[in-house]
């Protein structure tokens, strides 16, 4: 029995093209290449032995060159093509060795497709293309015209129901695409190089849509893609395939900072580190001073101990307050002043751990470090600009 948080869980999956795919399949057990196996059989090893599990509410990126197997790979999710050996769990249920009927129920329940090349029906409304899983499913014209439209609207495409896919853009097409695939309430979504055929500045805007939509949804969505900077941009984790096999999974900051390979490294040199590296991974754990507790004297000994030249004051539960410097608690003591709020900085920078590094550029402009803080407001430590323009280097 699979761990239910752990959505799709796949385990040794091949797949091999051709007239004699086991002659290949036990050529390839024994060591066989793709090279070799093509040469010896006339077979294409299209899936390499992949092992690997996407989570509950995760958007997970499977990306590589042309012919590196992503795109069987998601076919194989969904059974449009069907593994040589393996096994795929979605819910616990190894849907590799299901019957058709079942597969057909799985499709229409618990995974939707979107293609690259949107796959409306032309001389049907948007609203009757967005229909069409719900009327294959048996749902009644009143139900799934109410769902289309409420789909619609998720989309931003409301006012456009009751035109012809023709009369929309490319991206609104890919669009209508995505409301089919929401329509059917599916918890997984497999999107099959969905925005690889639009243009630049639509593709960034579906890219944007997307991450929206995971916000409100909270979908399982396994996403192909050929585009290291989409993977970056869209993906929870990534998983990197060549000649059928994972190079590497990882989240987009692992991918940048540690490559497993010379081939890893390749697709993420020109990278932007900046967009991808966040605070936290690079915050020093720094002890701050607490409000009411610490005395300027006390602070000033802090700072001497650990060889600091600013800290951070927070209240009592934690969160940042203020910021302050050594001549500042110098200054107290010389006028005899015993509390830290009258010498601290209360307009001081502060950011949430999961921004990326490009955020906090501006943020240096006061010449002070910057406060990082966890999701419910907690100091975790500072970032100065000297951090941040070490990692981002490529050395």
């Amino acid at each position: 029995m699979k761990n239910l948080e752990n959505k799709i869980v796949i385990e040794h999956l091949i797949k091999i093209y051709g007239e004699k795919p086991h002659a290949a399949l036990k050529l390839f057990r024994s060591g066989g290449t793709r090279e070799s196996i093509l040469k010896e059989t006339g077979n294409v090893l299209g899936i390499a032995d992949v092992s690997m599990t996407i989570n509950q509410g995760e958007l997970f990126v499977i990306m590589g060159l042309s012919g590196s197997g992503k795109s069987t790979l998601v076919r194989c999710i969904n059974r449009l093509i069907n593994p040589t050996s393996g096994h795929i769990y979605v819910d616990g249920e190894d849907i590799a060795h299901v019957d058709e009927k079942r597969m057909r129920e799985i499709r229409l329940t618990k995974a939707s497709m979107v293609f690259q090349k949107f796959g409306l029906l032309p001389h049907r409304t948007v609203a009757e293309n967005v229909e069409y899983g719900l009327k294959v499913k048996g749902i009644d014209k009143a139900k799934r015209r109410q769902k289309a439209l409420e789909t619609l609207e998720i989309v931003g495409l409301g006012e456009w129901a009751d035109y012809l896919p023709s009369s929309l853009s490319g991206g609104m097409q890919q669009r209508v695409g995505l409301a089919r695939a929401l329509a059917t309430d599916a918890d997984i979504l497999l999107m099959d190089e969905a925005f690889s055929a639009l243009d630049p500045l639509i593709r960034r805007e579906m890219q944007d849509e997307l991450l929206r939509l995971q916000k409100e949804l909270h979908k399982t969505i396994v996403f192909i893609s050929h585009d290291i900077q989409e993977a970056l941009k869209i993906g929870d984790r990534i998983a990197v395939m060549k000649d059928g096999a994972i190079v590497q999974i990882g989240t987009p900051e692992e991918m940048i900072t540690q490559p497993a390979d010379d081939y890893i490294s390749a697709f993420t040199e020109d990278v932007n580190r900046a967009q991808v590296m966040t605070t936290g991974s690079i915050v020093r754990p720094s002890i701050p001073l607490i409000l009411g507790q610490d005395s300027p004297s006390v602070a000033l000994g802090k700072m001497s101990d650990h060889v600091l030249e600013y800290m951070c004051v927070v209240d009592t539960h934690g969160k940042p307050v203020g910021m302050i410097d050594k001549p500042s608690l110098e200054l107290a003591l010389e006028h005899e002043k015993s509390d830290i709020s009258q010498v601290m900085q209360t307009d001081f920078p502060q950011v949430k751990a999961n921004n990326s590094l490009e955020d906090t550029f501006p943020l240096y402009r006061q010449g002070l470090p910057v406060a990082v803080v966890d999701g419910e407001g907690k100091f975790q430590g500072l970032v100065e600009l000297a951090d941040v323009l070490a990692h981002i280097s490529n050395q």
